[in-house]
């Protein structure tokens, strides 16, 4: 078979990355969330090979990656290849037969900018292994496999939002999550008068440098004071009469907590009536408590919030992933988005000499397998 670069593949994966509406953090406290796929993301271009060798290349990422789907497949490695590779020992130890293939992937998605590159690059080996096989998993299940493959295989200890994300959302929707019983509900996002702004910042994050999981161990240890299993059991109510009993760190961790749950709800009902003046004002107090009270902003993050929410048109605007630079996410009325969205960009350089990256974004759905390479073309065909 011919393997050149000029080969055309077997199949194409496209998996899209995801902004955060509203819900940072309350994800592995057992809270809601309410990320949205985005129009950009990773697509896999697959070849299938004689043998069990997985070789992967990606453009801007260094030498390829080689994985052997017949030897141990063991976490350890440095290079970006522990993503693949977790999420290959993953199905391997659910007893699928992993074929060889060669794999060149693609993106528009920046690294680092908390649209979550990693699951979508997760997902979408797992549904090259699905494709591969002739078979899948249900949906729920092949996140939760990607999230273990990113805890075990990558040390980030991310909560389950951002696997949902990409493998469940639908086109046209945001998806509703509550963590903890793993309920979904698909939100309608498709008003013609409201579009959806993303902002990359240029400053990218490390999730693995510790700051992410040590925000967890002060939820932890501030749950384990408070007495509840999880931040989630702790209500809007009652939370200030307990304040005190925790020292000023943990207070303010779980204040944000607290009050980012109770954001979520009421920006899912904002968005279900169409009051998207209400789901902005909402956006921007997130971003205030992320900042404040849970210390995961940085200073140009807040200077594209202050920004953006200054420009006409803008209904909201707050930062968008884990944190620690990265992106915003903004609510901006359809007519005025070109406008606004070059204004901030000038804006931005002006004050603080970096270049951002602006594009606006529909609501998008999950993995697609296209059948051989039909360039332009899509079955938009789910698989899993």
């Amino acid at each position: 078979m011919d393997r050149s670069p000029a080969a055309a593949p077997d199949f194409v994966v496209e998996t899209h990355g995801r902004v955060t509406l509203i819900g940072a953090h309350p994800d592995y406290n057992d809270g809601c969330v309410m990320p949205m796929a985005i129009e950009r993301g990773i697509r896999c271009a697959v070849s299938r090979r004689p043998d069990r060798l997985i070789r992967l290349r990606s453009d801007g990422a260094g030498p390829a990656v080689e994985i052997d789907a017949a030897g141990p497949l063991v976490p350890g490695r440095s290079d970006w290849g522990h993503y693949p590779l977790g999420v290959i020992a993953g199905y391997a130890a659910r007893g699928f037969d992993i074929p060889g293939c060669d794999i060149a992937i693609s993106a528009d998605l920046p690294a680092g900018g908390g649209l979550s590159s990693s699951a979508a690059l997760e997902v979408a080996i797992a549904t090259v292994i699905e494709a591969l096989c002739g078979h899948g998993l249900p949906e729920v299940e092949k996140a939760l496999l990607c999230q273990e493959a990113e805890h075990r295989y990558a040390g980030v200890p991310c909560g389950i939002m951002d696997q949902f994300a990409v493998t469940c959302c639908r086109p046209g929707h945001a998806l509703l999550l509550d963590c903890r019983s793993r309920a979904i509900t698909h939100v309608p996002l498709a008003d013609p008068t409201v579009v959806v702004l993303v902002i990359d910042s240029g400053v990218k994050h490390d999730l693995v440098a510790g700051e992410y999981a040590g925000r967890r161990n002060d939820c932890r240890r501030a749950a384990a004071r408070l007495g509840v299993a999880t931040l989630r059991d702790l209500g809007p109510a009652e939370w200030p009469a307990r304040a005190g009993a925790l020292p000023d760190v943990e207070r303010r961790r779980v204040a944000h907590v607290v009050s980012e749950n109770a954001r979520v709800q009421a920006f899912a009902a904002s968005v279900d009536l169409g009051d998207f003046v209400r789901a902005g004002r909402i956006m921007v107090e997130s971003h205030w408590s992320l900042a404040r009270d849970y210390e995961v902003s940085c200073p140009e993050l807040d200077t594209l919030v202050n920004l953006a929410i200054r420009v006409p048109g803008v209904l909201g605007c707050r930062m968008t992933g884990g944190g620690f630079g990265g992106c915003t996410v903004a609510l901006v009325r359809s007519d005025m988005a070109a406008a606004a969205s070059e204004r901030i960009v000038a804006e931005y350089r002006a004050a603080t000499g970096r270049a951002a990256l602006a594009f606006v974004t529909t609501a998008c759905g999950g993995p697609k397998v296209i059948p051989g390479e039909s360039p332009g073309a899509s079955d938009d065909r789910p698989l899993g």
